[in-house]
């Protein structure tokens, strides 16, 4: 994280002069270095403590310097951390194009897996190359060496924690964690309520096992993470797309529109906050209404969640669940994104087809490992969590304005993309000219790993559209990288055949 430093001794005679109050002629300085491009978007500013210390000014001076510059929306204040240089809100991007409500298609079985499978092992020819399309945070932002000790202070209390079979649903002391947790995302739960799953994608398939038989529709968001599409291959299922906001989510008059049309939907799946890939936050009154909808039509609404404790706010936003008052709602997460990738640990509240669900998961893969749910225990029932995540939301926003800065310097004329409210995920549009499957190939080529619109999809939608991610504490590195790829971007169009 940089910190620019204005001056070491006050500020300069040829520069300030009386005809202005102090304040705003220091505002000015610092209105100039970011203009000039010596304070970054996502570069600290200094303290107020420092600021008074280097300019010698009084406090008052001080904070009326900073509330110029956050009038100017050139700065931003965040809880417990400082202020921050601010990425302008449209990144000098326009944002991303709102979907067409006509392009509801027709339920099509999924065949998408061969695709991913090619990306994967081009991926692997190249295992140097910077993951920008990867979709966990960097390893340095989550807590290692506490998460390690955690280890430790289990085995040594718990010695045969790798030996002794656990509990069928999972470690009850976890599973009543969570529950007090899920107070936080509105959801009202016992712990008798939660089957731990390995990871998020064991809880989708077991819901989507549940709820549907071989050959059903399920309706999902377009685009949607691929992941799932894989999943619904695997059990033989059409996938129905659904429209989907960059801003508000799925699209709810052209889900029921679905619904009236296509009576063999079984199931809705959505990631409600901070969706993959697009980063959108569904609102509270879409919600309510997506949960109303599918009440009416008596279908699973399958809520993935892994991302809602990512989002830049105050307060998390709520699950799908909150609105649940029939058991309509599925619920499924896990800790993959939020606390440590390599645990896989996750989890799922069934609804009315809980039982089902429960028998599914015994008969599937019996009981989760329990070391990693006991460290998750012990890790959670402290304030350690909570100081992780804020840690994690920061570097995560960081990373992302850098992001923003860069792809808004670099990327060809036409580009699109909405700046996402959390997360780790970047939606970016290119000129409809530029192939996101040439730009993935000329990226491995160069360096740098990327996901192309195609596999979020299984209708063939989205090659002008790429997936990046931020991966990296490494801010240099990246932003020198989405400058490449920026680069790439503008070579394709330049010699693209216009379509």
């Amino acid at each position: 994280m940089t910190e620019f430093i204005l001056s070491q001794s006050g500020p300069s005679t040829d520069r300030l002069s009386d005809s202005q109050p102090l304040y705003r002629q220091l505002a000015d300085q610092y209105r100039r270095a970011i203009g000039n491009g010596v304070l970054r978007p996502g570069d600290r500013m200094p303290s107020m403590r420092a600021f008074m210390q280097r300019h010698h000014v009084s406090l008052a001076t001080a904070t009326e310097s900073y509330r110029v510059l956050e009038r100017a929306a050139l700065i931003d204040a965040r809880p417990r951390a400082g202020y921050f240089v601010r990425v302008p809100p449209a990144a000098a991007l326009p944002a991303a194009s709102e979907p067409d409500l006509a392009m509801l298609g027709a339920a099509q079985f999924v065949g998408i897996h061969s695709a991913i499978s090619t990306i994967v092992s081009k991926f692997q020819r190249y295992p140097d190359a910077l993951n920008l399309g990867g979709a966990t945070a960097s390893p340095d932002l989550y807590p290692t060496d506490a998460l390690q000790k955690a280890a430790l202070r289990a085995l040594r209390r718990q010695p045969t924690l790798l030996t002794a079979a656990g509990h069928a649903q999972g470690d009850p002391a976890l599973r009543a964690i969570i529950a007090r947790r899920a107070l936080d995302a509105g959801i009202q739960i016992s712990a008798d309520d939660i089957i731990m799953t390995h990871g998020g994608i064991e809880a989708v398939n077991l819901a989507l096992r549940a709820v549907t038989q071989p050959g059903d529709t399920v309706a999902v968001e377009s685009p949607c993470f691929f992941g799932l599409l894989q999943a619904l291959e695997s059990l033989g299922l059409r996938a129905l797309e659904i429209p989907t906001s960059p801003s508000t989510g799925i699209a709810i008059e052209a889900l029921a529109f679905a619904l009236q049309t296509h009576p063999d939907i079984k199931a809705v799946v959505v990631v409600p906050n901070l969706q993959n890939p697009l980063g959108s936050v569904m609102p509270d009154a879409h919600k309510a209404s997506l949960v109303e909808l599918c009440a009416r039509a008596g279908i699973a609404l399958i809520e993935d969640d892994p991302y809602r404790e990512l989002a830049d706010a105050a307060q998390p936003p709520r699950s799908l669940k909150a609105w649940d008052t029939d058991g309509t709602v599925i619920h499924c997460t896990s800790f993959n994104k939020t606390l440590a990738p390599g645990m896989r640990v996750g989890w799922i509240n069934g609804g009315r087809w809980h039982p089902r669900i429960g028998m599914l998961k015994f008969a599937q893969s019996r009981h989760n490992e329990q070391l990693s749910q006991v460290v998750l225990a012990g890790f959670l029932e402290t304030s350690a969590y909570e100081r992780h995540l804020r840690r994690l939301r920061d570097g995560l926003r960081l990373q992302r304005e850098r992001m923003a800065a860069a792809v808004a310097a670099s990327f060809p004329e036409g580009t699109r993309f909405t700046p996402p409210r959390g997360g780790m995920f970047f939606w970016i549009e290119l000129p409809r000219d530029v192939s996101s499957a040439a730009l993935f190939d000329a990226a491995l080529d160069d360096g740098i790993r990327i996901m192309p619109g195609t596999v979020f999809s299984n209708a063939g939608r989205f090659d002008h559209f790429i997936r990046l991610s931020c991966p990296s504490t490494d801010l240099n590195r990246a932003d020198e990288a989405v400058r490449r790829l920026g680069r790439l971007a503008q070579r394709l169009a330049a010699h693209a055949p216009r379509r």
